[in-house]
């Protein structure tokens, strides 16, 4: 499984990158907006620091609105996805682009179905977000589990990238579902790596040497 970023924060980007694990970029107008510049200033900085996938998002809904604007954001670097919306305007202009060679990353995926018309449609990437399903007291992680068995049902090549993780436990649920992308903010990554037993382990073995060697 992958690893993403979900952010614009370039500090963070680093802070990942320099883990050594990470695969590539999330973003989205709120994640920009919160950096205070510029939307293809922020990500020309971004593709500077990561080799794999960018996800920009377009600001347009509509779908003659949406390609010009995606076909710009292409244009910043070789490794821009386009995050278009699961919705009809949505999946036409994936669609649309997929057939022109821009990789697209459909997100606000909710459901199976929408998962299922932009695989169809040529999607690179499909974004079920988990957590705001749980958040209405639904379960995000089923809907993982339904996109991997129509998608390996019938050969669909789209990659499910399991968004709006709250959690450590999100990640392992969503492995183990078969999500082929994990993306992630930076406190929930470094969270991945932190047991109380693995801190208790260190302080015993540092102990056990003071005490033997001083």
């Amino acid at each position: 499984m992958d690893l993403y970023i979900d952010t614009a924060n370039l500090d963070e980007i680093r802070q990942a990158n320099d883990l050594g694990v990470l695969d590539g970029v999330t973003t989205n107008p709120s994640l920009i907006a919160k950096e205070g510049v510029p939307y293809a200033d922020q990500l020309v900085k971004i593709c500077e620091i990561v080799a794999g996938p960018v996800s920009a998002e377009v600001l347009a809904t509509e779908h003659d609105a949406m390609v010009p604007e995606a076909e710009e954001l292409a244009k910043i670097a070789d490794n821009i996805v386009i995050k278009l919306p699961c919705t009809p305007d949505g999946l036409k202009a994936c669609k649309t682009l997929s057939d022109r060679g821009i990789r697209t990353n459909m997100t606000l995926c909710f459901q199976p179905l929408q998962a299922w018309l932009v695989a169809k449609a040529g999607a690179f990437l499909v974004s079920p977000f988990l957590g705001r399903l749980d958040d209405i007291s639904e379960d995000g992680v089923d809907l993982v589990h339904k996109i991997r068995a129509i998608y390996d049902n019938y050969g669909y090549e789209t990659k499910i990238l399991a968004a709006s993780l709250r959690h450590p436990k999100h990640i392992v649920d969503v492995a183990l579902a078969g999500a082929d992308v994990a993306t992630i903010p930076y406190k929930v990554i470094a969270g991945a790596m932190k047991h109380p037993l693995t801190d208790s382990g260190i302080e015993r073995f540092l102990a056990d040497y003071r005490k033997a060697l001083g």
